[in-house]
């Protein structure tokens, strides 16, 4: 029986350990998706760049749209969510919807960039979203 209780404390402090590593990367990750991100957006035969600049207010995030090609400066989105590595981000008036994947740097401490798809109109276009101090407009 002595050896049933150790295994079982064992797996405890695994899982513990486990969720611990997990919900410290996620508070990481959150962290580190503040501030801007920028990449082309190639639409036909129109190539621009475009921000999105995330903030954290309270609990959840914010974001807001930037791209002098669109015309658009700091149109803050209706929705943000992040659930994970997952991202969504929504403007009705534009008929747009981004979803990106977080993809974290060699180290795990921090996200190099967003992978992600921008729908708008009924088109789809892949965009790689990297950090940037100081978005180009």
């Amino acid at each position: 029986m002595t050896v049933m209780k150790f295994i079982l404390k064992a797996l405890l402090i695994s899982v513990g350990l486990a969720y611990a590593t997990l919900a410290w990367s996620q508070e990481s990750a959150r962290k580190t998706l503040e501030g801007s991100w920028e990449g082309p957006l190639v639409i036909g035969r129109d190539n621009m760049n475009l921000t999105f600049t995330f903030s954290i207010n309270g609990e959840d995030f914010t974001a807001s749209l930037t791209s002098s090609g669109l015309g658009i400066y700091g149109m803050p989105a209706d929705t943000v969510l992040v659930d994970g590595r997952r991202i969504t981000i929504r403007i009705p008036r534009l008929d747009l919807e981004f979803t990106g994947t977080t993809r974290m740097n060699e180290a795990g401490d921090g996200i190099a960039r967003i992978d992600g798809d921008w729908f708008q109109y009924s088109e789809m276009v892949p965009v790689v979203l990297l950090p940037v101090e100081n978005p180009t407009f």
